[in-house]
């Protein structure tokens, strides 16, 4: 299979497939049963969803170049994107080193942290990226602490204007060509605001759909592009019944 850059690989597999990107947060200790788990449930429900996200839950556990290898090869085979939620946050040179090994493992997109600034912070990771993988910046948070940090009000280096952090980090995005942003289903008006801000030129990804109490019609109504759905299919008894159900909600 060609493989085709990130933005419009995953953008023609929602064509196909529907919005939803799952998410794979299982919390479960036995590693073996982790690793069969998660490569089931991405085989399961891969006729309903547009791509895979892999977070630490299993990175820690199974190792990069063992079992989310082998994750990240089933979500292949399928046609599927897989986005690494690295929340990557540190200094340009760490920076490079931990995105040279998740693109090189066959990571397709990671989610960085935009805190950490553009010089010597995510430009060496715009850098890796290139054509070929995606870089996803963290804009506003699903849970409801996000507010301390995201939804702070700050000081606009640049216009010296008081103003949330997310509206500033969303204008970053735009200004650094990033190939999605984060901003939480829990708060469609912050969905809202966010794409205005970039009018609609970055695809949005928003988590926290089910389980977090985020409504899917309001993220997609609100300009959201894509919908991350975890626990309420992971931990569903039939999650391939809960993701057909989700992505037949989500088609409009």
């Amino acid at each position: 299979m060609e493989v085709q850059g990130f933005r419009h690989w995953i953008k023609t597999m929602a064509m196909k497939r529907g919005p939803l990107v799952l998410a794979l947060d299982y919390n479960i200790e036995d590693r073996m049963k982790l690793l069969q788990r998660s490569v089931e449930v991405v085989r399961d429900v891969a006729p309903y969803i547009c791509g895979v996200k892999v977070n630490h839950q299993l990175l820690l556990p199974l190792g990069l170049y063992d079992g989310v290898k082998k994750i990240i090869g089933t979500a292949h085979d399928l046609g599927l994107p897989i986005i690494m939620d690295g929340k990557v946050n540190d200094v340009g040179s760490t920076n490079q080193a931990i995105v040279k090994h998740y693109f090189g493992v066959g990571f397709d997109a990671v989610i960085v942290n935009p805190f950490i600034g553009w010089e010597e912070g995510v430009e060496p990771i715009f850098a890796a990226a290139r054509d070929r993988c995606g870089v996803i910046l963290l804009v506003y948070m699903s849970h409801k602490g996000s507010v301390e940090g995201y939804g702070q009000q700050v000081v606009d280096p640049k216009s010296g204007e008081i103003r949330s952090q997310y509206s500033v980090f969303a204008e970053r995005a735009l200004t650094w060509g990033a190939d999605g942003m984060i901003v939480g289903a829990t708060y469609p008006e912050k969905i809202a605001e966010v794409s205005r801000i970039v009018g609609g030129k970055i695809p949005i990804y928003s988590p926290g759909v089910g389980t977090q109490g985020g409504d899917a019609h309001a993220a997609l109504d609100a300009g959201a592009s894509y919908l991350i759905v975890g626990r309420s299919i992971i931990e569903a008894d039939n999650p391939t019944k809960v993701a057909r159900e989700l992505w037949s909600s989500s088609k409009r």
